[in-house]
């Protein structure tokens, strides 16, 4: 496996310009600049808001450096409340070549798609330049997530990407599973395999919290696609989602755009905290995707039953498709077929064999299927959370 090495000593497995637009207002824009680049990674990503929100400044933060990000064009109206000098600096600081547009300064939007054009093949043509490094499977970070689950996703690819967990695991790749309101019911099995007992009572606490939100805001995380697919109770979807965590012991408890600093299994909190403010915390499967790679995931395994198309910006996205009748209508969508296990064709360990093996193919440049047909979602909302405390990490290393 081979990478870009970044300051800060991470090294990611893209290079990718990433061109981030500050309020909605400066999106048209930011999606203008980067249209000449459809066949470049030049990757659009944004907050949409004007009200600033702490947790979407720790957002972009993260996103804007890394490991995947080569360089970072910043794409203001000019009167936003977001903190865009806070932004720029972090990023100057990290080493990575940055531009700022202001539309409002600059002229307004032609003049500002132009320049921001120029500034993007500038660093496209930089980045070209840069060598590469070895990787090991120690550097790599890698998230999951399940959409558009069924009554297969349980026995075929979720279990399947536990299995590659525990494998990566040991290999000593960081390993992130979330879903935090697609986990009630399971947080004492996962507080039995916390390193720690007061890790595993924070555990126990985060999942009360989601359920506490989840009946506060009068529905779960259970759509009626997933009903249709033949799940029947939160329960059981709980059950099929933990699963993907494999069995390895869970290292720490983060939340969005925390980096874990020892590799391991980490539970990712995304139910933000305090009183409902924002809504239903889990906007869709993008948003998801989104804080796992701000906690530095380099690739997401992306497990689904009915037939999730998305991809996302800055992180391949892996499709394991649960269910093989959905595989044989959405072959081109689609990475890994996990119904051959369904069908008998295959064993849960070969098909974990093949998703890690897959990974490190990915890891060395290998196109993912959402990759190769453009997709590049992107979502960022609002939410709230608290520091994580220190029981819920382990020691950093000395």
């Amino acid at each position: 496996m081979r990478g870009w090495e970044r300051a800060d000593g991470r090294k990611g497995i893209r290079n990718i310009v990433v061109v981030a637009y500050l309020v909605e207002c400066a999106h048209h824009v930011s999606k203008q600049i980067a249209a000449p680049f459809e066949d470049d990674d030049v990757h659009v990503i944004g907050f949409p808001g004007c009200y600033p929100n702490a947790y979407a400044q720790r957002m972009l933060t993260a996103l804007c450096t890394h490991p995947n990000v080569g360089a970072v064009l910043l794409v203001s109206l000019g009167c936003e409340g977001f903190n865009k000098g806070a932004l720029e600096n972090e990023i100057r600081e990290s080493g990575r070549p940055m531009a700022l547009a202001t539309i409002q300064h600059d002229g307004g939007s032609i003049e500002t798609i132009n320049a921001g054009r120029a500034q993007v093949a500038k660093m496209c043509e930089a980045l070209k330049l840069q060598p590469t490094v070895e990787l090991v499977p120690g550097d790599l970070v890698v998230g999951t997530i399940c959409g558009g689950s069924d009554g297969t996703s349980a026995l075929t690819a979720n279990p399947a990407i536990g299995r590659a967990f525990d494998t990566l695991v040991n290999a000593g790749t960081t390993c992130i599973f979330e879903e935090t309101g697609e986990l009630i019911g399971c947080e004492n099995h996962m507080a039995e395999r916390a390193v720690t007992p007061e890790l595993g009572e924070a555990i126990v606490a985060c999942i009360a919290k989601a359920a506490k939100y989840y009946t506060e805001l009068g529905h779960g995380s259970f759509a009626p696609g997933n009903a249709d697919g033949g799940l029947t109770t939160q329960e059981e979807k709980s059950l099929g989602a933990y699963s993907k965590s494999g069995s390895a012991p869970i290292s720490g408890l983060i939340k969005p755009a925390d980096r874990p600093l020892v590799p391991g299994l980490y539970l990712l909190d995304v139910v933000p905290d305090g009183e409902v403010r924002f809504g239903f915390p889990n906007i869709n499967d993008v948003v998801e995707i989104a804080e796992l790679i701000a906690c530095g995931a380099h690739v997401i395994l992306f497990s689904t039953g009915r037939g999730s198309v998305v991809g996302s910006a800055i992180a391949p996205v892996v499709k394991i498709c649960a269910n093989p009748e959905t595989f044989r209508k959405m072959p081109g969508d689609m990475d890994i077929d996990a119904g051959k296990i369904l069908e008998g064709h295959e064993s849960l360990d070969k098909l974990g064999e093949e998703i890690v093996a897959l990974v490190h193919e990915v890891a060395s440049g290998r196109r993912t299927v959402s990759e190769a047909l453009g997709h590049r979602e992107f979502g960022l909302t609002y939410k709230t959370f608290e520091p994580t405390g220190p029981s819920c990490l382990p020691a950093p290393p000395r």
